[in-house]
């Protein structure tokens, strides 16, 4: 392998991120000639403004006011054919024309509901899971194991870690529970805790003393889980399966980091700063963190959150407003703020964009992209911030080479289950699922035809 330099990480004051392609000389792939598949999934909070963001709604009503008991849109469903090329791109998605031959949006998409807990809260945590409402005990929400651990039971067997969660909640105070600010879970009850500082993923990725640490801690833990099982009735017992699998992933993941040790010391990326960085260049170091780690195989299997639901500490949008924003407040407020809101969608669109357009320029050995080879979602829990909606959602597929028939608008029929769509991913990344969670079926026109 080449030893290659890579230029400054970070650059400027402020700690300004630079993006830079990753060279192919640089490229860590455990082996030249098996070129593995990847899923990631970028998680947008707080729905999005329904008339920039779908083909044929640029004139349906404004909801007024803070519609939460309407979960249901207030415009018509797109009145194209189920199945078209995507063509002409809505405001919201221009950002994605260079690449839109490699996209797919995909209408109609229907998340699970369980009536009598939060829709926000439901909206992230059960965004992956999609349970079938009250058949999962001990939760009042349809949460079971998420689908990235699902696929990471497959794909994620040999990288050092499974799986891994970012997330670009930069604020320190805690609003809402832990349903409110993740959608990756072990299983029903058991989080997979996302990181929201970039230095503390740095340190993750690429500090052997972090290594040492995480050894130290899992061994204590699992002699003392290893006790503790012996003292447990018989109802006890699954539960403490799925947290003691939880901890002997974190010892496997140890092992796998410890083999990679020599390599991983040949990427030369400087340490995040502690200073401040705005929204957007947060946004996309976490972004480039994630990219990293996915070419090289540190995972295969990432969930990013952009922000978290229903948090109303603001964030200052540097380049789109003067002073802090609360996005969840303004979504109940689109009459005055439809103009603003738009600029958020568009802004989390480009940040979408950028991610993409990082991995489709990093080459693979066999001549492919890392976005050739990743299925990477954009998507939200709802489908209007105003309405709660959980019907209709906002549905974008990028990547998946030859695998996917990309460049379409796939229009699915009213009320499918967003769960077909994930079932769907799972089966384009060679895992046979018979169904999950509430799935009817898989998406037609997403999988090419093979010969």
């Amino acid at each position: 392998m080449i030893r290659t330099n890579r230029r400054r990480f970070l650059r400027g004051l402020g700690g300004a991120s630079l993006a830079l392609p990753w060279m192919p000389s640089i490229a860590m792939a455990a082996h030249a000639d098996s070129v593995p598949m990847r899923m990631a999934h970028f998680y947008v909070p707080i729905g999005v403004v329904r008339r920039g963001f779908f083909p044929g709604e640029a004139n349906d009503v404004i909801p007024k006011g803070n519609l939460g008991n309407v979960m249901k849109s207030l415009g018509k469903q797109s009145p194209f054919a189920s199945d078209e090329p995507l063509d002409q791109l809505t405001p919201t998605l221009e950002p994605l024309e260079p690449l839109k031959h490699k996209v797919n949006l995909i209408t109609g998409m229907d998340r699970t509901f369980q009536q009598g807990t939060d829709v926000h809260a439901q909206c992230a945590s059960c965004y992956l899971s999609s349970a079938v409402p009250y058949t999962v005990q001990g939760t009042a929400w349809p949460l079971d194991r998420t689908l990235d651990h699902l696929v990471a039971d497959v794909i994620g067997t040999e990288t050092p870690f499974a799986t891994l969660e970012f997330s670009c909640n930069s604020h320190r105070d805690n609003k809402e529970s832990i349903y409110f600010d993740n959608i990756s879970w072990y299983g029903t009850g058991h989080l997979a805790p996302s990181i929201r500082d970039p230095r503390k993923m740095y340190h993750r990725l690429f500090s052997t003393q972090e290594i040492d640490r995480y050894r130290d801690i899992t061994d204590l833990v699992l002699e003392d889980a290893h006790d503790l099982k012996m003292h447990l009735g018989y109802e006890d017992r699954h539960k403490f399966a799925e947290y003691f699998d939880s901890i002997r992933t974190i010892e496997t993941q140890m092992d796998r980091l410890e083999q990679m040790k020599s390599q991983l010391s040949r990427v030369q990326l400087d340490e995040p700063p502690e200073a401040y960085l705005p929204r957007g260049e947060y946004i996309r170091l976490m972004g480039d963190l994630m990219v990293v780690s996915l070419q090289t195989g540190l995972t295969n299997v990432a969930t990013f959150m952009v922000g978290p639901e229903r948090w109303d500490t603001p964030f200052k949008f540097e380049s789109l407003f003067d002073k802090p924003r609360s996005h969840h407040q303004m979504s109940h407020n689109q009459t005055k703020m439809i103009d603003d809101l738009l600029k958020v969608d568009r802004f989390h669109m480009e940040q979408y964009v950028y991610l993409m357009e990082k991995m489709d320029s990093i080459e693979q050995a066999d001549g492919s992209t890392l976005l050739d080879n990743t299925l990477f979602t954009y998507g939200s829990g709802l489908g209007d911030g105003s309405t709660h909606q959980y019907n209709d959602l906002p549905i974008i597929v990028s990547g998946g080479g030859n695998r996917v028939a990309s460049g379409r608008h796939i229009n699915m029929p009213e009320g499918t289950p967003l769960a077909n769509l994930w079932l769907t991913q799972a089966r384009l990344l060679g895992i046979q699922m018979p169904r999950f969670a509430d799935s009817t079926g898989t998406v037609a026109g997403l999988m090419a035809e093979r010969s």
